[in-house]
């Protein structure tokens, strides 16, 4: 995985180089933002996994994320390919707690996650060169601690948007 670039301060003279093994390894995250509906709280979840995402593997996470959260979930999503499987429907569809709905095609700025991944890589994934993903996965977890920490910072994610609850 290439790190993300950012501007950074260097001495004068000295321009800042950032040296990274390149390879194609790559870490996927999820991210699942939380809102209660009547706007009191929100939560932040953040699943890694190496490699892409498969049905299989999105699968057990959202039952995970349902442990957790023992409410009934409203799912918006994108068009990523599996989010659209016929095991992901044949599963949406067995779940009564679980309602999903499509965000439409090429809208990233109705996606409250843009926020997140934009906050993660301008702040603590920003001009990394780490030698695996597992050190990638940690650092993003990390910052995604940082970010579930902060109230104001989850409904920002959500008010650049423009929806609401």
């Amino acid at each position: 995985m290439s790190p993300p670039i950012r501007r950074t301060w260097a001495p004068r003279g000295r321009t800042p180089v950032l040296r990274y093994r390149f390879h194609w390894q790559r870490v996927s995250a999820a991210g699942f933002l939380c809102y209660r509906a009547d706007g009191g709280r929100a939560r932040l979840y953040l699943h890694t996994q190496p490699g892409s995402y498969t049905s299989e593997i999105l699968i057990p996470a959202l039952r995970a994320l349902h442990r957790r959260l023992r409410a009934p979930v409203v799912l918006i999503w994108d068009g990523l390919t599996c989010h659209w499987s016929h095991k992901m429907a044949a599963f949406i569809g067995s779940q009564k707690w679980l309602q999903v709905e499509r965000l439409p095609g090429y809208a990233p700025d109705l996606n409250p996650c843009e926020g997140l991944w934009a906050n993660l890589k301008g702040g603590e994934l920003a001009n990394r060169a780490e030698a695996t993903i597992g050190q990638v996965a940690e650092i993003a977890h990390r910052a995604a601690r940082r970010a579930a920490h902060s109230q104001q910072l989850l409904f920002g994610f959500l008010a650049q948007t423009g929806l609401s609850l």
